[in-house]
């Protein structure tokens, strides 16, 4: 077992990456950037739709991919392209090019997170008594990249204000650390990546090669209240910085925010493990959804600094648990040949939403009640989501996943 928690753990470098680092750095470097390049905030949250439009190409890519290469090697791929792509955002001002920079980080980062993703359900079948633990584990990881980025671009936004365009070195900073993270993704994608050439050498495994369809129509519920979830907390996680900035928060204090929040994603593996071992149905995301509403809304009606702090500890001890729980519902309810697929169609539903959010929160703040009437808007979404995925049965007629991956075999 302590073997399947270190390889978690290192593999929870790609969720830093994917989403800690290439998604949600931007919100700390949206305030400086659209001061400095005198944008609206309809294009300072369209930066983050081309993102999502991204991940939304990516995610229906990484099937196929995964397929032809492997999960590990698209994991690491994934992860050396988004290295590159958030370097390449220190080299343009022009809106465009900076456009299309977040719509290419954003394919990389759904190629590192889909086969993240899919590395960890499979570690969670080798130990399902800890299954809710491991996935934790890995979208935890995102926490460790917030904080990477809540403590490195303050600094090197200072480090650099004397400089045209200084925010430029903390986009290259920050690609830095996600070549970092992807070296250290080498060890469990070596590991994991035997373990994939043993497993299609088994014989019990060749009907994995042709999976049945999905179960669309039984699926619904939820996958319709993870796109609300996406539609709802990209709009907290773009706009919050900016928002506090207005509100007259220090840069200490929100550096101390964002590293709490991060930790407190981190954090979030252990609180909500037994959940997603429980919740075979959509009771965790309805649950999860509900609760990212309450945290979203909060800095909307005050600007009081211990409500704030809660809102962000509460945001993160909660949002990444809600990407979780999509992946232990595949885990718990679909055989194990079509986990890649099965996580997937909740990536693709999730980037859909993330489209949506926050060109419309954007929009939404240009008019009259700013960012704060968005945030609003963003937390009705989630509750909406939460009654959604609260209609989400368990699905009938399903082999149990765990037997399907009994060839994904693994010492401790």
């Amino acid at each position: 077992m302590k073997r399947l928690l270190l390889l978690a753990l290192a593999l929870s470098l790609g969720a830093a990456v994917s989403l800690g680092i290439t998604r949600f750095a931007y919100g700390l470097l949206l305030p400086v950037m659209r001061a400095d390049l005198g944008w609206s905030y309809t294009l300072a949250g369209g930066m983050n739709t081309a993102n999502a439009a991204g991940y939304l190409l990516g995610a229906l890519m990484t099937p196929e991919l995964m397929r032809r290469f492997g999960a590990s090697r698209v994991l690491l791929a994934g992860a050396l392209l988004a290295s590159g792509f958030m370097a390449a955002s220190g080299f343009f001002i022009d809106a465009a090019p900076l456009l299309l920079q977040r719509l290419l980080a954003g394919v990389a980062s759904a190629f590192v997170f889909v086969a993240g993703g899919l590395m960890a359900a499979r570690l969670g079948a080798l130990a399902p008594a800890h299954a809710g633990l491991l996935l934790g584990l890995y979208y935890g990881g995102t926490g460790w990249g917030i904080v990477v980025s809540a403590l490195g671009v303050p600094a090197l936004l200072r480090a650099a204000q004397q400089v045209p365009h200084g925010w430029a070195w903390a986009w290259w900073g920050l690609a830095l650390a996600c070549v970092v993270a992807t070296a250290g993704m080498a060890w469990p994608a070596r590991v994991l990546q035997e373990r994939e050439r043993k497993a299609e050498l088994s014989p019990g495994l060749a009907a994995q090669n042709t999976p049945k369809p999905l179960p669309w129509r039984a699926m619904a519920p939820a996958l319709a209240g993870y796109t609300l979830f996406g539609v709802g907390y990209i709009g907290y996680m773009t706009f919050v910085i900016a928002l506090l900035r207005e509100q007259g928060v220090g840069a200490g204090a929100i550096t101390t925010f964002y590293a709490l929040l991060g930790l407190a994603v981190v954090a979030s593996a252990r609180i909500w493990a037994g959940l997603l071992n429980r919740a075979q149905g959509g009771g965790a995301l309805a649950l999860l959804n509900a609760l990212l509403g309450v945290a979203t809304i909060l800095p909307a009606l005050t600007g009081a600094w211990p409500v704030v702090l809660a809102s962000g500890l509460l945001f993160g001890g909660v949002f990444l648990s809600v990407v979780a729980s999509t992946t232990a519902f595949v885990r718990h309810n679909l055989p194990g040949e079509q986990w890649a697929a099965g996580i997937s169609a909740f990536t693709i539903v999730f980037a859909l939403g993330q489209i949506v959010g926050p060109t419309v929160v954007g929009w939404i703040a240009d008019g009259p009640g700013g960012l704060a009437r968005g945030l609003v808007y963003s937390a009705a979404a989630l509750w909406l989501g939460a009654l959604l995925a609260w209609r989400q049965r368990p699905l009938e007629d399903t082999d149990k996943a765990v037997n399907a991956c009994s060839g994904f075999a693994m010492d401790d």
